[in-house]
């Protein structure tokens, strides 16, 4: 990596470095309570100023990732990630730790014509409005996903209120009527949070989320929900699970 403070790309040259330290913590390389390479180190190894060095390291104690200690150096802590299982039913209350506690917060709702992106034929829509649900879902009072739904309108009524009561949308749909749903499809990728994204997740400028495109469906094969959930990638781990052959 060059010592200029932008990368060939046009993408700040602190944030490559961060991403770096960042995979090393989550894959255990730098395990909780090791001590990181001192600024000059860093520097040295990627080309670049000391300043630079400073400001990944700053995000990455933003993030809860790393601790400054002053007269003893950079330290990895203690960092409980959250693993995520993606499978035929997907529920995020079935990936918590024992002790742990989910809540989920209703930022926007609006019924409107269906999006583009062929969310409305994915839905089988035909023609009519969707149901748009904006959420923000914590675990132990620190968000790890912002997620946007879409349902057909009428086949949900009064699931945002029934969310805003409950705080989880299995509860809500059960509430309904909706006591089964199966996931039919899902995507999984990453790039770099918008700043709305980081705001609404608490993240510094410059984090990862991974984002999960997703089909959920009745048992019966009904499209129930598309939604597009992105999650904090230094707070949780994706795990896909395949289904079992034969």
């Amino acid at each position: 990596m060059s010592s200029q403070t932008r990368s060939p790309s046009g993408y700040s040259t602190w944030r490559l470095i961060a991403e770096g330290l960042r995979r090393d913590i989550l894959d255990g390389a730098a395990p909780s309570g090791s001590r990181l390479p001192s600024e000059n180190e860093l520097a040295a190894r990627f080309g670049v100023h000391r300043n630079t060095v400073r400001q990944a390291v700053s995000a990455l104690t933003a993030e809860g990732l790393v601790d400054s200690r002053r007269g003893s150096g950079t330290f990895v802590a203690a960092h409980g990630t959250l693993v995520h299982r993606i499978g035929t039913r997907t529920r995020l209350s079935d990936s918590l730790r024992e002790g742990s506690v989910a809540s989920g917060q209703l930022l926007e709702c609006a019924v409107e014509p269906a999006p583009p992106a062929g969310i409305a034929a994915r839905l089988r829509l035909d023609g009519r409005p969707a149901l748009r649900l904006e959420l923000v879902r914590s675990v132990n009072g620190v968000p790890v996903s912002r997620a946007t739904q879409w349902y057909a309108a009428d086949s949900v009524p009064g699931l945002p209120k029934q969310f805003a009561a409950l705080g989880t949308i299995t509860g809500a749909l059960h509430a309904l009527g909706i006591t089964d749903y199966v996931r039919a499809s899902t995507s999984v990728g990453g790039r770099h949070a918008t700043p709305e994204e980081s705001e609404d997740l608490g993240l510094p400028v410059g984090s990862v989320v991974l984002e999960v495109r997703a089909l959920d469906a009745l048992p019966d094969g009904t499209p129930l929900q598309f939604g597009v959930t992105r999650f904090a990638a230094s707070r949780v781990e994706l795990d896909v699970e395949h289904p079992a052959s034969g």
